[in-house]
């Protein structure tokens, strides 16, 4: 029942504090090499249509690959860690970021990149002028998704191999049949997870304030 999953949590407030930190780094750590690996490997892909020929396929076939399939595979090569965790959130939150950034950076009109060389704009700062602040809005789209995905992947590392993380509570509780644990468990990464997404759209407000004004206008027109 809710009532005795809110006494789990007071319960065990302290322990399940300590253990999604563990959690909470391995999905920030994913979500970072995602969005450092995941962001210039679109714009190579946006840029070059011979770079799309030959790598596009790759990041897709990665994905096709179980996630809990391989997760045993890092623990064999990288130990029990939490690197091996940071992997798993990684190949989880790394594929919408390249999907979604190749079409913000392709959804730029090719009239207004004319323009610029037209008027004797260098292509770098083509690039921050018009290419990266068209494609922010599809970036930060992206990093949404990821952030989240991130957070399953980080629990997934955690199933596999670790003696850590809201992963591991969720997998001992299930051991124990202690049904309450498991839910308990599950609202705080339910809760880290909804944190995070909002963090993500507050940088989005902050660094593309015109794009969250707009969106606002659309929303107040429906």
């Amino acid at each position: 029942t809710p009532e005795s999953i809110l006494h789990q949590i007071a319960a065990q407030w302290s322990m399940l504090l300590e253990e999604s930190l563990p959690t909470l780094y391995a999905t920030l750590g994913g979500f970072a090499l995602s969005v450092l690996i995941g962001v210039p490997i679109a714009m190579l892909v946006a840029a070059s249509p011979l770079i799309e020929s030959y790598l596009y396929p790759l990041v897709v076939f990665s994905q096709s690959i179980p996630k809990v399939a391989i997760a045993p595979l890092f623990v064999v090569w990288f130990g029990f860690g939490l690197f091996p965790r940071i992997l798993v959130a990684f190949l989880l939150g790394f594929f919408p970021v390249v999907v979604s950034t190749v079409m913000g950076f392709k959804s730029v009109e090719k009239d207004l990149t004319d323009l610029a060389k037209s008027m004797g704009s260098s292509p770098v700062k083509t690039f921050f002028k018009i290419s990266l602040p068209h494609a922010l809005p599809s970036i930060f789209a992206s990093m949404k998704v990821s952030i989240t995905l991130a957070v399953v992947g980080a629990v997934v590392g955690e199933f596999v191999g670790a003696n850590s993380g809201l992963g591991f509570v969720l997998q001992r509780a299930n051991g124990n049949f202690d049904q309450p644990l498991i839910f308990s468990a599950l609202v705080v990464l339910s809760v880290i997870g909804a944190l995070l997404f909002v963090a993500i759209d507050m940088l989005e407000r902050i660094a593309i304030p015109w794009h969250a004004s707009h969106r606002s206008r659309l929303l107040g027109r429906a």
